[in-house]
């Protein structure tokens, strides 16, 4: 069992930047993808981005491509979502999540990671 947890969502400006951290427990946290979904109001669930085990490879939806950047800290048992230029329709509750599949690259699909944590508040004003 994975336990997740996000921190650092806030209100923001439009034009400013977060960064989101996630904590993982357990001992095998290199072994998971981790990804960042996020969910506004009447909305499904959306992909943002994915890392690899090791963080060599990162994967973005092209809503936040160029502009969020996802890296991990295994010694940490962390992943990071660095989010810059934020925009009024970036406001959401964001979530990290743990896929322990053997697939060559991390899914962006949301009902194929396993864990996932509370969720964190982001919310940029216009």
């Amino acid at each position: 069992q994975v336990q997740l947890v996000e921190s650092g969502g806030e209100l923001v400006q439009a034009g400013g930047s977060l960064r989101l951290s996630c904590g993982a427990s357990g001992r095998t946290f290199s072994s998971y993808y981790m990804g960042w979904f996020r969910q506004a109001p009447g909305k499904e669930r959306e992909f943002i981005a994915a890392i690899s085990r090791s963080g060599g490879s990162t994967y973005y939806a092209d809503s936040v491509k160029g502009r969020f950047t996802i890296a991990r800290e295994n010694a940490k048992n962390t992943v990071y979502l660095q989010m810059n230029r934020l925009k009024p329709e970036d406001t959401a509750v964001y979530y990290c999540a743990s896929d322990a599949s053997r697939t060559l690259v991390p899914s962006r699909r949301a009902g194929d990671y396993d864990y996932w944590g509370q969720g964190t508040q982001v919310t940029v004003s216009s």
